[in-house]
This record gives structure tokens, sequence and C-alpha cells, in this order.
């Protein structure tokens, strides 16, 4: 079950999250408003203490504007935090699983470990209450991301550096669950070094099975 919807998601064109097709709005607005919500919910700190009205006024538009575009705040913020890390966080195609891998979470430790990491933390300690929050980070962050590495898993199976039938979830959980462990829990430094590590570990045992 959980193979075939790895399998499905590496032909899956839906938006990701994105706004839908419709009337065109200002591109200058929306963005505006991205920024706005990544430098105050920097400042204060915590996704609870983040209001609509004091990102539509940093950013100069109308709540009625904010809302045409995310239907909640948690949308909003998932959406902002995707959006700076975007090109950052793109799968790279180095020739093997492993360099492809190891790159990608290299550079998703180096935003961890950034002012954005502080984001990610709120968000998902937020979230812990908050289904909402959690869902839209999942939706609009997480799985955007997770359909890129099953390409990029794929890939590997194609040139036969992993074998035919590899679980792409396990995969992908054994590789990025320990970063967001020593993210959250700080048990342990978070280095760049990790993620080669981790790839070591995990892709390579994979290669033997």
């Amino acid at each position: 079950m959980r193979q075939n919807r790895a399998l499905q998601a590496i032909s899956y064109n839906g938006n990701n999250g994105k706004r839908p097709p419709g009337r065109p709005r200002s591109e200058q607005s929306r963005r505006a408003i991205l920024r706005s919500t990544l430098k105050l919910l920097q400042k204060k700190g915590g996704f609870s203490d983040l209001g609509i009205e004091a990102i539509a006024a940093d950013a100069n538009v109308s709540k009625a504007t904010v809302y045409r575009w995310w239907p909640s705040k948690a949308a909003l913020v998932a959406d902002a935090f995707a959006e700076s890390s975007e090109q950052e966080l793109q799968f790279p195609d180095t020739g093997t699983v492993i360099g492809d891998m190891s790159l990608q979470m290299r550079r998703l430790i180096r935003i961890f470990r950034s002012d954005r990491g502080k984001i990610v933390a709120a968000l998902l300690a937020a979230g812990q209450s908050d289904p909402e929050l959690l869902e839209a980070f999942r939706e609009r962050f997480l799985w955007p991301r997770r359909l890129q590495a099953y390409k990029t898993l794929q890939r590997g199976i194609d040139r036969r550096e992993l074998p035919r039938g590899s679980d792409m979830d396990l995969i992908l959980d054994s590789l990025y669950g320990p970063i967001y462990m020593r993210f959250l829990i700080r048990h342990d430094e978070l280095t760049e070094n990790f993620a080669d590590q981790l790839c070591a570990l995990v892709l390579s045992g994979s290669q033997r099975q």
C-alpha cells in the first residue's frame, strides 16, 4: 500500500498547495505578504502571536487581500516558509542517488541551522495543538518535497543503485527522521556531515537488500 502510494505520486500532477487557477492578482502584493509573514514570525517567535492584521499592515495590503490568496493563517505561514526555501531544496541530479540525497539533505540542515529553522520549530510546536497548521505544513511544504524525493529514488532504482521494490517511504523516513529528531530534540549536534553519514548508512544498506 505504501509503495503504491509512492509510485502513484511520481506521476502526480496536482497543484501541490499552489493557488488554483482563477482571476490573476498582484504578484507584487503576494510576495510582499509572504515576506511580511516570515519577518513577523521571526520577530514574534511564535505562530499564536502572529496576526493577519499585522501581516496585512506590514505588507501594505488589506486583510481581504490576504484571505483572497490564503484560506487561513496556517496555509499562509506554511506557504511563506515553503516558498522561501523552494530553490534551495530542489533535488539535484548528480548522477548517483547517494549524491542527490546527500546534497539535498545538507541544504535542509543548513536551513534548519539558520534563522528560518526557528520558524520550522515554531510551526511544528504549534502544530501539536493545531491540526490545521500541521496539515498545512505537510501539504504545502513536506508533500511537494516528498514528490521530488520519490522521483530521485526512482532514478536510483532505474540505474540499479537501489533494488526494485524498494520501500521508498521507509527509505525517506529513515533518512529524514533522524534530521528532525536532532533538530527538535537537540540530543546531538545537527551538522551537514550528518547527512552524509545517514545516506551512507541507509542507502548503502538498501543496496545490499
